[in-house]
C-alpha cells in the first residue's frame, strides 16, 4: 500500500484541523502518516511515495518549525525523492501566498511533482488577539482540505503519479 506523509506545524490549531481533515479522508487508499513538523525527519520522507505539507503563514511566511523541518530535511534528501508527488495547505490570517510560494520552491528544489495548487484557506484574523486566538475551520472548508487528502491518497493508490 502507497504511504503519504502529512506533516504540519500549527500554533493555534487551523493548520492542525487542516491537516487532520486530510489525513482521515486519506486512511482509506493509502497508510497516511500524520507528523508535526518537529517529530519528522529525513527517514519519514524517504519512505514516503507522497506529500502534504500544511503550515500556517506567519508574518508573510511559513511559520517557524516548518521552516526548520524544511532546512533540518532538505540536503538529506536532496536527488532521492524527485518525481514524487505533492499538495500544500496554509492556513493564514489573510494571504497566505508568500508562504505557499515558499513552500512551492523547496519542493522545486526537491524536484517533487506538485498535483493540486496550494490551498489556503483565510481565517481573515487581523489583531493581536485574533492572530493569537485558537482557530476553529468550518466544516465546508475543511471539506476542501479532505479533498485533497483524498485525491492524493487515491491517486498514490492507482499509480496515477
Amino acid at each position: 500500500m502507497a504511504q503519504l506523509l502529512i506533516v504540519y506545524h500549527s500554533r493555534t490549531g487551523g493548520a492542525r484541523q487542516m491537516a487532520e481533515a486530510a489525513a482521515d479522508a486519506a486512511r482509506d487508499e493509502a497508510n497516511t502518516i500524520l507528523k508535526t513538523a518537529d517529530q519528522t525527519g529525513p527517514k519519514d520522507l524517504l519512505a514516503s511515495d507522497g506529500y502534504i505539507f500544511c503550515a500556517p503563514e506567519n508574518l508573510a511566511a511559513i511559520s517557524g518549525l516548518m521552516k526548520e523541518f524544511f532546512d533540518r530535511c532538505y540536503y538529506p534528501v536532496l536527488g532521492r525523492i524527485e518525481g514524487r508527488p505533492y499538495a500544500q495547505m496554509v492556513c493564514a490570517g489573510s494571504d497566505g501566498e508568500n508562504a505557499a510560494r515558499q513552500m512551492a520552491r523547496i519542493a522545486t528544489g526537491w524536484r517533487l511533482k506538485e498535483v493540486q495548487p496550494p490551498l489556503i484557506i483565510c481565517t481573515h484574523a487581523q489583531t493581536p488577539e485574533a492572530i493569537l486566538a485558537e482557530k476553529i475551520i468550518p466544516q465546508e472548508q475543511l471539506e476542501n482540505c479532505r479533498d485533497i487528502g483524498a485525491a492524493l491518497a487515491a491517486g498514490l493508490s492507482l499509480g496515477v503519479f
